[in-house]
């Protein structure tokens, strides 16, 4: 059974910074292409990162230069830093291994203007 334990989200200002955890069970994680998505209320869940296994990134235009995904296969986490946060940013984020229907509970980010 595989779990995604999401963490780090909370309430903050305009232009603060946060770094959100999501620490996967079991051996699915040195296998995948790791993802962040949020989803925002009344929004479809939109991929906000994606890292692979050998640490190459691609972000979505709206997070591009703000946000940094990272990954820690030791710890079988993938981390997503995010600077300078904008009030458009507030979200449920959830990780998850791409092409699987595995998800976490997600973690509340909100951004305050």
């Amino acid at each position: 059974q595989v779990q995604l334990v999401e963490s780090g989200g909370g309430l903050v200002q305009a232009g603060g910074s946060l770094r959100l955890s999501c620490a996967a069970s079991g051996s699915l994680f040195s296998r995948y292409v790791m993802g962040w998505y949020r989803q925002a209320p009344g929004n479809q869940r939109e991929l906000v990162a994606t890292i692979t296994i050998i640490g190459s990134t691609n972000y979505a235009d709206s997070v591009k230069g703000r946000f940094t995904i990272s990954r820690d296969s030791a710890k079988r986490t993938v981390y997503l830093q995010m600077n300078s946060l904008k009030p458009e940013d507030t979200a449920v984020y959830y990780c998850n291994p791409q092409t699987t229907n595995y998800w976490g509970q997600g973690t509340q980010v909100t951004v305050s203007s």
